[in-house]
Formats: C-alpha cells, sequence, structure tokens
C-alpha cells in the first residue's frame, strides 16, 4: 500500500470520527431532570412540601381522569446553563405532557439558582392559555410569593390558577380544587398597549402631514392579506400522554 493510499484512508477514519462526535454532541440533551414516579411532581429543588405535593398529584388524577390534561410542577437547583425556554421545552418534550392528541397539557417550572419561573403551554391549550394569560397569572399568582421565597404557597396558587383555566375550557369541576388568590398586580398592561400607542400615533402622523396619499399609503402596508404566524411542535414521554408543545407561554424573573 502507498503512502498516497495510506494517508488517504487515514483522513477518512478521521473524518468520519469526527462526524460521529458532531452528531452525537448535537443530539446529547443537558441535564433535564427525569421523571418521577408520581410523574405530576417533581420538586427536585425541595420547594414544596408534602401536602401540596400530594395537593396537585391528586388533583391532576381527577382532571386526567376527566379531560386527559396534565398540569405538571417540576422545580430544578439550575437550569445547566441553558436559557429556561430551551429547558422547560425539552422537557416537556422528554415527559410527553398531556394527551397525546389533545395536547392538553401544561408545565410549571421554577429555576432557584436563576430565580426564573416558566409557564410552558401545549398547543392544545394555548387558545385559553395564552401568552399574556400565563404572563398575567404569574404576576398575580406566583411572583409575588416567589420573591419573598415562599416557594411553596406562590408555585401551588399558580397550579390553583392554572387549574381553573383548564376546568372552565373543559366545563367541569374538580371535586377539592382550591381558587387561586390574587396577590399581585400584571406589570405588562402598560408595556402590551404600547406597539398600539406607537402605531396609532404613527397614523396620525401620516394623515395629518402627508394626506390622503399618506391614508392610501397606510391602506396598502400590510398588502392585500397579511399576518403573522408560526411554530413547532415537540413529543415524547413514557409517563406522561405523549402530549405535545407549541413553544407557548411566558417566562418571568423573581
Amino acid at each position: 500500500m502507498t503512502l498516497m493510499k495510506l494517508n488517504k484512508k487515514i483522513k477518512l477514519i478521521i473524518s468520519f470520527v469526527i462526524i460521529i462526535l458532531i452528531l452525537n454532541l448535537a443530539s446529547t440533551s443537558y441535564g433535564i431532570v427525569s421523571k418521577t414516579s408520581e410523574f405530576y411532581v417533581n420538586d427536585s429543588a425541595n420547594l414544596i412540601d408534602a401536602n401540596n405535593e400530594d395537593y396537585i398529584i391528586n388533583m391532576n388524577k381527577s382532571l386526567e381522569e376527566k379531560t386527559g390534561a396534565q398540569i405538571v410542577v417540576v422545580t430544578v437547583e439550575n437550569l445547566e446553563g441553558e436559557a429556561i425556554e430551551e429547558y422547560a421545552t425539552e422537557l416537556f418534550r422528554e415527559y410527553g405532557i398531556g394527551d397525546k392528541e389533545k395536547n392538553n397539557g401544561v408545565l410549571l417550572l421554577c429555576a432557584l439558582e436563576e430565580r426564573e419561573f416558566r409557564i410552558e403551554v401545549g398547543y392544545g391549550l394555548e387558545g385559553v392559555l395564552t401568552d399574556g394569560k400565563t404572563g398575567r397569572i404569574q404576576d398575580e399568582y406566583i411572583i409575588p410569593y416567589l420573591r419573598e421565597n415562599n416557594f411553596n404557597e406562590g408555585i401551588t396558587n399558580g397550579f390553583n390558577a392554572v387549574l381553573k383555566e383548564v376546568e372552565n375550557e373543559y366545563g367541569i369541576t374538580i371535586e377539592g380544587a382550591e381558587e387561586g388568590n390574587v396577590v399581585g398586580t400584571s406589570s405588562n398592561n402598560a408595556t402590551s398597549l404600547m406597539p398600539h400607542l406607537i402605531m396609532f400615533i404613527f397614523v396620525i402622523f401620516i394623515i395629518f402631514f402627508t394626506g390622503r396619499h399618506g391614508i392610501f399609503f397606510i391602506g396598502g402596508f400590510g398588502g392585500p392579506r397579511g399576518g403573522f404566524g408560526g411554530g413547532s411542535s415537540f413529543g415524547g414521554g413514557s409517563f406522561g400522554g405523549g402530549g405535545s408543545s407549541g413553544g407557548g407561554g411566558s417566562s418571568r424573573s423573581f
């Protein structure tokens, strides 16, 4: 075997090894906490007392029996260097929260070290648990408690608020379910109105300073048919129902 042919084989082997390593790194997941035997609660950061864990589990059993929906609560010491949105999406996929056909799962995730909270919603419930709604639930039911390091009450109170929305969506009542208590105010109302205010001012400016041609310009700005959309889905899990997340939900820092 000539030296040139040997060098070619060595290069091919090295290239093959590099490709395998890259593929392995791309497919390797970071440290998502494992599902527990109860599935509905994984309090790995030890933030929820036993009574509230049992309550969340029992409410979920009744909810799943009636609707197939699941509201899973997870606490972690840290996010392993990942953004909470990415961590929540991966965790939702691994757990398979909610019914596979209805995709009606919800994840409540609390990251202790980062002091962040997220509500991740399966796309089957995004109509009722919109990004804005989940943000308000956090602002009004969860975050005020968490800022005082009262994780036990805050997480359970948020669970109750989410449970009530799911109950209303399906027109059911879960026996023993408690009402969530509003303890804060939404901090996003003014922020959510800002884009509309800016657009209004822009329209007035065009009307007064460019006349009828400006009005025509605005009418044609978006084209005959305009809109914005997008989304992705993830699924999986063995203890859950195989439900998927469309990336809906919201995050908050505390």
